[in-house]
């Protein structure tokens, strides 16, 4: 099992929707780096959900990997703001990952607070300036996250 860890913005889509629908599309991702990773994705995987554009930013809950190799729906409909107009049927270029919600932490393990306690090369999201929306956690720093985290409530 692998463990990442992927953002979004609480009032666009947090864990309290997550927790609301009990499962969900991660769609609308348009870097290509990021879609890779998902491409990497296995049923099973973990993922740290990070509410970013927070004050603070931090991680919350957790989620796992239910369905994986899905065609983004979103780059087909023009209504959409992830439309893309150079994506077809029959070719798309953006996939995505179905997660369930696990549960969320007590407490918001803040970026300030990753930086504190992880490096760049444990913890790429503590980079400055890292804007990836989807990023690996290598297991020795998911260990860590999940004792520094506690139990899922």
């Amino acid at each position: 099992m692998a463990h990442w860890l992927m953002k979004s913005e609480p009032d666009v889509y947090g864990i309290d929707h997550l927790q609301h629908e009990g499962s969900t599309l991660w769609d609308g991702i348009r870097n290509y780096q990021a879609r890779n990773f998902m491409r990497t994705m296995a049923i099973g995987d973990r993922a740290f959900f990070y509410h970013s554009n927070a004050k603070p930013p931090g991680i919350v809950g957790m989620m796992e990997v239910i369905e994986t190799g899905l065609t983004d729906p979103s780059q087909f409909d023009p209504s959409n703001k992830y439309y893309d107009p150079k994506s077809k049927p029959e070719a798309p270029r953006w996939d995505c990952v179905r997660l369930r919600y696990v549960g969320r932490f007590a407490e918001l393990l803040s970026l300030d607070g990753l930086r504190e306690q992880f490096s760049v090369e444990e913890l790429p999201v503590v980079r400055p300036g890292n804007r990836l929306s989807i990023l690996p956690v290598p297991e020795g720093s998911a260990e860590r996250l999940l004792a520094l985290l506690g139990p899922l409530r």
